[in-house]
């Protein structure tokens, strides 16, 4: 729930701080319709989870959990809303209030093709899942809960280090080392209260500056949402055909992550069918489009936290009407600004770490390094975070030598780097297996999402583009990657079929030797 909460704050201050898209339209528009996504998504994961409870017998199911993606609300924020407003903004001369129905109406249709997309994935999901290595998988899966869950939020913890570093002493302690609070208390409410409890004294002595906030009343009870339902939104498909090279990445980007959560909680315990996964993250998202949401939902890849927690499948139905009445009633903004943040992302520190843990756990110990090598890909995003902020918005083409080349090769090691985990390791597992010919197919494989922007796009949108689509200077690059992929894979090849037959020859000399020595 505080995660929910926390994305859908973070969508409407960026649009606020960095386009300057009025903050009253995005909590009376957008919020509504993305919140009612993560309430019928939810619902359905409940089900889900009581339906696998009564098949099986058990009662220490685990439900999915769903929730806006990160990465997504990102990636909608600064390369499709924030643009669209001010292309309508200073190109199409349009008002304030009609450049922001004009990006709310990108926003859904963008949306809508995310639901799509992902619904068509879903039928081949089962099939992807076998196909994968658990490694490739969970590789993935772990290099996102250290970087994007654990890392990230941590550093926006210690901007108050008293109260971040005793609520994260507290959780590891409650959740971690198992270590029940006084009187029975959950662990994360116990944290909850006295981090908060810290922070207000604080703030009370003067010891520590009030965290920025946003006027929780501007979106109490909206209704500028219910403008949607005559479907208007259609009129501008066309343009947002134009945004399908972010948009389709980001949703490709949940459905690997769909997959992944599925085999994370397989690995717990707790075996869903991947096909109903993804499509109930498919239906959940074009439901959100519908009602006017532009963040798309996925299932979040906590599962191993919460059952370590003690989630069964009630939390989900929590979540699911919380969010869903806080969005539709406007409540979104007082939650948000009643609990200090400091207090809420050590929580997600303790996710990444569960997710870290089990990922290796769940993996063959001989596979460890594919696990390991997909964090790699991770890092280069890390840094470039960082490197955009520094940047702030400026180009890379604007840089000197060597600067402009360091940043260009961390930006195309970032842009989709889920899938580049994803690959890596499984190729990398497959060597491990010596299985030099299915690693041969992973680096083709990875060769041809390089060519078509799925991995490493030189552009700072990351779209999907082929090389002579690029500016001449970026198309060198791209033919690099792919050639070096390809190379990789045929010397790999190579090398798997002469190892093979020397194999083979070995096993047919010992086996003569046997016959020679028993006559």
């Amino acid at each position: 729930m505080l995660d929910n909460v926390a994305d859908l704050l973070l969508t409407v201050g960026l649009l606020a701080s960095v386009f300057e898209f009025p903050t009253q339209f995005a909590f009376q528009a957008m919020v509504p319709g993305t919140a009612v996504g993560v309430l019928v998504g939810d619902l359905l994961f409940f089900v889900m989870a009581l339906r696998l409870a009564r098949r099986t017998g058990r009662t220490d199911i685990t439900a999915m959990p769903l929730g806006l993606d990160t990465p997504s609300t990102l990636g909608m924020v600064f390369f499709v809303l924030g643009p669209a407003y001010r292309h309508a903004l200073d190109q199409m001369q349009l008002s304030v209030e009609d450049s922001a129905l004009y990006a709310w109406r990108i926003g859904i249709c963008s949306l809508f093709f995310s639901g799509l997309f992902k619904m068509v994935c879903a039928l081949g999901s089962n099939r992807i899942r076998r196909m994968i290595p658990r490694a490739g998988l969970l590789g993935s899966l772990a290099a996102i809960a250290l970087v994007l869950i654990s890392f990230l939020p941590m550093l926006e913890m210690f901007h108050y280090p008293v109260v971040g570093l005793v609520a994260l002493s507290l959780i590891l302690t409650s959740l971690v080392g198992r270590i029940r609070m006084p009187w029975g208390m959950p662990g994360t409410l116990g944290t909850l209260l006295i981090a908060s409890a810290i922070y207000y004294l604080m703030l009370g002595i003067g010891a520590i500056h009030a965290e920025p906030t946003i006027d929780p009343r501007l979106g109490v009870f909206p209704t500028v949402w219910l403008s949607v339902f005559p479907f208007t939104w259609v009129a501008e498909i066309h343009d947002a055909v134009s945004y399908l090279p972010v948009v389709i990445p980001l949703a490709l980007g949940t459905v690997v992550g769909g997959i992944d959560c599925t085999e994370s909680a397989a690995a717990a315990g707790d075996e869903f069918d991947t096909r109903e996964v993804i499509a109930v993250e498919a239906l959940a998202t074009l439901i959100a489009a519908l009602f006017g949401g532009v963040i798309q939902t996925t299932p979040y890849i906590g599962h191993p936290a919460y059952k370590a927690m003690g989630g069964r499948a009630a939390y989900t139905l929590a979540t699911a009407l919380f969010v869903g009445l806080a969005g539709v009633l406007g409540l979104f903004g007082y939650f948000y600004w009643a609990i200090p943040k400091a207090t809420v992302l050590p929580i997600l520190v303790f996710v990444g770490l569960e997710i870290t843990a089990q990922s290796f756990a769940a993996t063959p110990r001989r596979h460890y390094s594919a696990v390991a090598i997909a964090c790699v890909p991770a890092l280069g995003a890390l840094a470039w975070i960082s490197a955009s902020r520094l940047l702030g918005g400026s180009d890379l083409a604007a840089l000197k030598e060597p600067q402009r080349s360091d940043l260009q090769t961390i930006l195309m090691l970032n842009n989709g780097f889920i899938v580049t985990s994803l690959l890596w390791a499984s190729a990398l597992a497959a060597i491990i297996d010596r299985q030099l010919h299915r690693a041969a197919a992973w680096l083709c494989v990875a060769a041809l999402c390089a060519f078509c922007g799925v991995i490493h796009s030189p552009l700072q949108q990351g779209p999907l583009l082929l090389p002579w689509m690029l500016p001449a200077h970026l198309q060198g690059l791209v033919w690099q990657y792919v050639a070096g992929y390809l190379s990789a894979g045929l010397l790999i090849a190579c090398w798997g079929s002469w190892w093979k037959r020397c194999h083979d020859e070995r096993v047919e000399t010992a086996h003569h030797g046997e016959g020679s020595h028993g006559a």
